[in-house]
């Protein structure tokens, strides 16, 4: 009896590093700080602020990372 052809195995995102990533229009991969929600009221104004900025990753090892866990955030 021959075999049934095998059907090809989609690329699945892994949808926490999707949620804590952005890639920019010129591929960038940039993330948030951390610290941004847990004890507020004890930080200061200026710290707070800077929680709100989102930081470039640089490290290759975690754009490879990034890049195996989510592929569809290049593919937008």
């Amino acid at each position: 009896m021959p075999r049934k052809p095998r059907k090809k195995l989609k690329m699945k995102t892994h949808k926490g590093t999707a949620k804590r990533f952005r890639v920019t229009g010129s591929g960038k991969l940039m993330r948030m700080k951390n610290s941004r929600s847990h004890l507020r009221r004890n930080k200061s104004k200026r710290s707070k602020r800077m929680f709100t900025r989102m930081i470039e990753v640089k490290t290759k090892g975690y754009i490879r990372r990034v890049r195996r866990l989510a592929p569809g955030l290049w593919d937008e």
